[in-house]
Formats: structure tokens, C-alpha cells, sequence
């Protein structure tokens, strides 16, 4: 494969309303079936005009208006670091601001990104198989961020006329092994190749890679859509300071969420029924949070604040005789007598350099 990477010369200023097809055509009347444009996003959103008004000096006032058009623009926040917000488009991208750009704009405007990037490649290429008889893929473009790495990068928002990933799974490789997962996503790395060759202060929007073998197609294919991955399996949906909020927000409506504790007399039945066996003589008590607390907590270095349950241990000061628990299989017995009395209950280790304790958590 050889490829050739392109500048589209003498497009100039793109405003709202004009005709893209025709700026790009007359530009490049050197393109060729099977070529690959790559637009800037930015010159589709301005044609399309997906611009706002904001208050043009720096302060408060254009903070807020800026927060404001963020919000809007803004499906869910996944991270936030000081000034920097890490947010889901409603496009199903993750993007510093949402894509929103202050940048080779009159200063009172922002530029949003296109509000259906595949929509406008699909129109793109239409115009230009039919009026400039000239079939082309084309892909809309961004710069992007990305996790775990410094730098950016151009990527894929829209496509059309050609697959946005180019599926290796079940092919052999010069080993005999077969490709498991490898699918690799095309279109962006064209998009980042394009702009090798479009720069950031060049004013070259448009970008034309030829020799890439993309497969003739009479339809627009899935577009950038089959980049966006699903949420069931996003192992990284939320920031670390996010994701930690978040569980503990889960945490605090956990008991609202599983209704009243258990009946205290199924309790007691499920205890008796295998107290001698897990150690004849051993005191047995339904404690209370607060009990915990001032009890265990003050003795047993390292027991959980928050530990709630039964204890196991001789009361009134179980730390006093170790020797009374026992774990392991008895233990396990006592929890399946208490799912046999239906009181469900999670086992917790006692804390951490101990041994005297340990709780059922119900």
C-alpha cells in the first residue's frame, strides 16, 4: 500500500449557509473516485451554523455563558479536574468541553461541534457523487485527548462511504493464530493522517488521503456511530474522585434500597439451632451500629467504623475471649441457617490483626 496524503488549498473562511460540496470541488478539482476526505469539524459546524453568542471579554459573565452552553451540550459528566470537564456528548462522544472550540472564531462565538457528524459526511459525499460526479469516502474530524497519554490526536466523528473499523477477528496471522479482537479503527487513524498535513494554524480544513483500499459501496455504511463503545462495556465510565462519589452515594441508600433489617426472632432461631456446635458456651449478640462503635471499635484496632451486624464473641467485652470463636465451617453454618430462616447476610473478616472477632453482616 502506498499512500498519498493531500492538501486542499483555497478554501478560506467558511461562514453559515455556504456550500461545502462546492468550496471543496472547486478547491480540488483533482479529486478521484476512491480518495478519502477529511473535514475539519469545525467548517461543518460554521456552514451548518452551530455557533453561540457569548460575551467576547474574559470574566465572569463569559464563564457562566460558556458553562451554560457546556450544560447543554452535555449528556453526563464523566471527570472533573479544576477548570478541565471531561463530559459524554449527547453524540455518545467523551471530549474535553463537549468539542466546544473558541478557537479560529470571532471572539464573541463559540463553535459546537455538528449535531449529527454522520448525517453530514452522508451529505457531503452525496453532493459531491451528484454534482461533481466524483465518489468519494469522506470523514469529519476532531482533535481529541486520550486517557493515560499526553498529546492529541485527530479522530473520527462522522463517516461516510466507508467502514469506520476494519474487522481482523478470524483471520490467521503468519503464525497460525487466529485473531481474537483485533478490530481496528480506520478511520481514525486516516483522520489523524490528515492532519499531518492540515495543521492547527495553517487554514487547511480539508485533507484528501488517496491510495487506502476502501472497499466501493453504493451505501454510507454505519458511520462514526460503531466507534462510540456501549456502556455495558465501558470499564472506565466515571473519573477515579467520580467513581468514588458515586459508590459512596450507592452506599448511602443502600438500606433504603433493601428495605427493613431482619425479623430479630428468625435471627435468634437461626443462632440457637447451631450454637452448640459452633462453640458451646459462647455468647451470641444482635448488637446495634452504635454499640459497635463505642464497643469493638474503641478495643479492636482497625474494625470498620461503620460495621453493623452480628458479633460473634462473649459479651459484654468480646476482645476478652478469643478462644470463644471459631471460623471456617462452622462458621459458613451459621450463615446457612440463617438463609434457611430467610435472613440474608454477607461475611465479613474480622479486622485486620485480629482473630477475636468476626461478623455477619445483615
Amino acid at each position: 500500500m502506498r499512500l498519498e496524503i493531500l492538501p486542499v488549498l483555497g478554501i478560506g473562511d467558511v461562514t453559515e449557509g455556504d456550500d461545502l460540496a462546492a468550496l471543496i470541488a472547486t478547491a480540488a478539482p483533482w479529486l478521484r473516485d476512491g480518495d478519502v476526505l477529511v473535514v475539519t469539524s469545525k467548517i461543518v459546524s460554521k456552514a451548518e451554523g452551530r455557533l453561540v453568542d457569548v460575551p467576547a471579554e474574559e470574566g465572569p459573565e463569559r464563564t457562566a455563558a460558556r458553562d451554560e452552553v457546556l450544560a447543554a451540550e452535555t449528556a453526563r459528566v464523566v471527570a472533573t479536574r479544576g477548570g478541565t470537564r471531561i463530559v459524554q456528548t449527547h453524540h455518545g462522544f467523551v471530549m474535553a468541553s463537549a468539542g466546544i472550540d473558541a478557537s479560529n472564531v470571532d471572539a464573541g462565538r463559540l463553535v459546537l461541534l455538528p449535531k449529527d457528524p454522520d448525517a453530514s459526511a452522508r451529505a457531503l459525499r452525496a453532493a459531491l457523487r451528484e454534482r461533481y460526479e466524483v465518489d468519494v469516502a469522506v470523514i469529519i474530524s476532531d482533535t481529541m485527548g486520550r486517557p493515560w497519554r499526553n498529546g492529541l490526536t485527530d479522530v473520527a466523528l462522522g463517516v461516510a462511504g466507508m467502514p469506520a473499523i476494519r474487522d481482523h477477528r478470524g483471520e490467521v496471522d503468519p503464525y497460525g493464530n487466529e485473531l481474537q479482537l483485533t478490530q481496528v479503527a480506520v478511520v481514525d487513524e486516516l483522520a489523524g493522517a490528515g492532519e499531518l498535513i492540515k495543521g492547527k494554524r495553517d487554514q487547511v480544513p480539508v485533507a484528501v488521503v488517496r491510495g487506502y483500499p476502501t472497499a466501493a459501496r453504493p451505501d454510507d455504511g454505519a458511520g462514526a456511530a460503531a466507534l462510540v463503545r456501549e456502556s455495558a462495556l465501558d470499564l472506565f465510565s466515571l473519573g477515579t474522585a467520580e467513581a468514588r462519589a458515586d459508590g459512596l452515594r450507592s452506599a448511602a441508600l443502600l438500606a433504603d434500597a433493601i428495605g427493613p433489617g431482619p425479623d430479630p426472632a428468625a435471627v435468634r432461631r437461626a443462632i440457637d439451632a447451631v450454637a452448640g456446635l459452633i462453640a458451646p458456651g459462647t455468647v451470641f449478640t444482635h448488637v446495634t451500629d452504635d454499640e459497635v462503635r463505642t464497643s469493638t471499635v474503641a478495643t479492636v484496632p482497625g474494625w470498620p467504623v461503620r460495621a453493623t451486624g452480628l458479633i460473634l464473641g462473649a459479651a459484654p467485652t468480646p476482645v476478652d475471649r478469643p478462644d470463644l470463636v471459631r471460623f471456617g465451617a462452622d462458621l459458613h453454618r451459621l450463615r446457612a441457617a440463617l438463609a434457611a430462616e430467610g435472613v440474608p447476610t454477607t461475611l465479613l473478616p474480622p479486622p485486620t490483626g485480629s482473630t477475636a472477632l468476626a461478623t455477619l453482616a445483615l
